[in-house]
């Protein structure tokens, strides 16, 4: 987030596409919940009828896969009354003549065509967001689960800097990352190509640095390759050995059963978990892990606080900590990586960056900071690029044109399936699924179908359905309610007996190879009528 998450309850406007935030970020959605008992203007776009609807000022149903001609379209309307901050642009973007030839390609009669948003609809938010001081972008998932998810971000981008809205407080572009501690991840450098505090890889410099400070005589200069090519190139035999630590791959990836096959073509496959999961039996070896609770250490939210996590309980049987399990296998490969607790590591990664070079483990002994944190004098960094002073020098736009989903609906799959998370399960229900009131609240998978459709289909809630895309079938119980839009189906991926991984599309952004999650062709077939069906949802109204 370029932002502070308490400064939503501050926000003027705020703009949510692509973010069911009640359920998959409750907490953070109580600060835009007060922000509209304050007055705020929430404009919620996405084309199911989320909860955060129920507090909305407007909802924008755009048709899914289709949000860089949305905003381009709205971009054209900005420029088109003369509300694009042309101060901003001349003092803190290089290149404002790209946005504008950009945004001329899409008028509102093209964008409202592809989106399937009405032209009065869009001009009213675009006058909106216009006249505003200052406007809050939210995102998440919604926009990146797309084969275009770097330009559906860079598209966000290229908005926000043409509303000048970069740089302030209660403003900015705040992605919600999609789980727990996935910003301190790539804050530790679980990416292939930088090292911690995204430091690249590629440049020479770099690595000789840190290779000095990690006592080797030499490290990589290219880049690694992303999961899905490591998964891919494990059935040719490129990838002889993978190393799984908490992640449940088999149910999170797309495409199950690919998934599953290069699991199989591993040489060796490891996995480090605190529960059984789908992937396990899939192991050679399998570590058993400490879960947030038994371990001491650090985690980075989403707004790039950097908190301690203590231990409080003792792990059970011969579960370790990761870095215990790491130090003893570079023991036996022999390599001693000199880890001796998480403190002593911290420690390391710390003196080796920059922007966390201040963040010491006494400092955040009680309250988190944020970074960047260069020295041990800095406050941290509530908001990023003060007064539109980017890191890299000015903001740079991008000329980012609409491309299609991978796959549409057509006469043999003649449904949209989008996925998701519910409420009261996390991810692959590793965790959850061992809680017995969670369970019971919500203890099975279901597929929201519209009553239209429904009808067509004579589908009824409680029904048993039959969902198949190119790449398999589960059946699901059916839900029929106008929270997905005609030709719109959704379900999550949390339950293994009824995973939408099963259906999902193994096709990927070029860049980032996230997988489209959000766009897969299905069909619907009913196979058994339901009995004593009580709609385990309630929807909760604004007050």
């Amino acid at each position: 987030m370029t932002n502070s998450i308490r400064e939503l309850e501050d926000a003027k406007v705020i703009f949510v596409i692509g973010s069911n935030m009640t359920e998959a970020h409750p907490v953070i959605s109580y600060y835009v919940k007060r922000a509209v008992q304050k007055g705020a203007i929430l404009i919620v776009n996405d084309p199911r009828r989320i909860d955060l609807v129920n507090w909305a000022t407007m909802h924008i149903q755009h048709k899914v896969g289709t949000d860089v001609a949305y905003i381009n379209g709205l971009m054209h309307e900005i420029f088109a009354n003369g509300w694009a901050k042309e101060e901003y642009l001349r003092e803190c973007t290089e290149n404002p003549e790209v946005i504008r030839e950009v945004a001329a390609a899409y008028p509102l009669e093209r964008a409202s065509a592809i989106c399937e948003v009405p032209i009065e609809q869009m001009k009213e938010v675009a006058r909106i967001l216009g006249e505003a001081e200052a406007v809050s972008v939210c995102y998440t998932l919604g926009i990146t689960e797309h084969i275009c998810g770097t330009d559906n971000v860079k598209t966000l981008a290229n908005l926000q800097m043409v509303l000048g809205n970069i740089g302030k407080r209660s403003a900015g572009l705040n992605p919600l990352r999609g789980q727990n501690n996935v910003q301190g991840a790539c804050d530790m450098g679980a990416l292939p190509d930088v090292f911690h505090n995204y430091q690249p890889v590629a440049n020479p410099e770099v690595s000789a640095k840190i290779a000095k400070a990690w006592g080797v005589d030499k490290l990589p200069t290219k880049p690694g390759y992303k999961k899905p090519t490591i998964i891919d190139k494990a059935l040719d035999g490129g990838t002889k050995i993978l190393y799984c630590v908490g992640d449940n791959a088999v149910q999170s990836d797309p495409h199950m059963a690919h998934t599953i096959r290069a699991m199989q073509s591993l040489e060796l496959f490891i996995v480090c978990d605190i529960f059984p999961n789908i992937t396990t039996p899939y192991a050679h070896v399998i570590f058993p892990d400490t879960s947030w609770a038994e371990e001491d250490g650090t985690f980075s939210n989403t707004e790039r606080r950097m908190q301690r996590v203590r231990k409080v309980l003792t792990p059970p049987g011969e579960a370790r900590p990761h870095w215990w399990v790491l130090q003893e296998l570079g023991k036996r490969l022999g390599k001693d990586l000199g880890f001796t607790s998480a403190n002593a590591i911290w420690e390391d990664m710390r003196s080796s960056s920059t922007g966390f070079a201040g963040i010491t483990w006494e400092r955040i002994h009680q309250y988190g900071l944020q970074w960047p944190c260069p020295t041990l004098q800095h406050p941290g960094t509530p908001f990023l690029h003060a007064q539109g002073r980017f890191s890299r020098g000015k903001g740079l736009f991008h000329a980012v044109e609409w491309i299609p989903p991978a796959e549409w609906a057509d006469e043999e799959y003649p449904f949209v399936l989008s996925t998701g998370r519910r409420l009261w399960h996390y991810h692959t229900r590793t965790q959850t699924g061992n809680v017995a009131g969670l369970e019971a609240i919500f203890p099975e998978e279901l597929l929201e179908i519209n009553p239209e459709d429904a009808e067509k289909l004579g589908i009824s809630s409680g029904d048993m359905v039959r969902v198949s895309s190119r790449r398999g079938s589960i059946e699901v119980k059916a839900w029929v309610t106008d929270r997905s839009p005609r030709g719109v189906c959704w379900c999550a991926f949390h339950f293994e007996d009824a995973c939408a991984n099963v259906l999902t599309n193994n096709a990927f952004d070029p860049v980032t190879e996230t997988a489209e999650y959000k766009v897969s062709a299905v069909k619907i077939k009913k196979i058994s009528d339901g009995v004593g069906w009580d709609t385990p949802i309630r929807r909760q109204a604004r007050p």
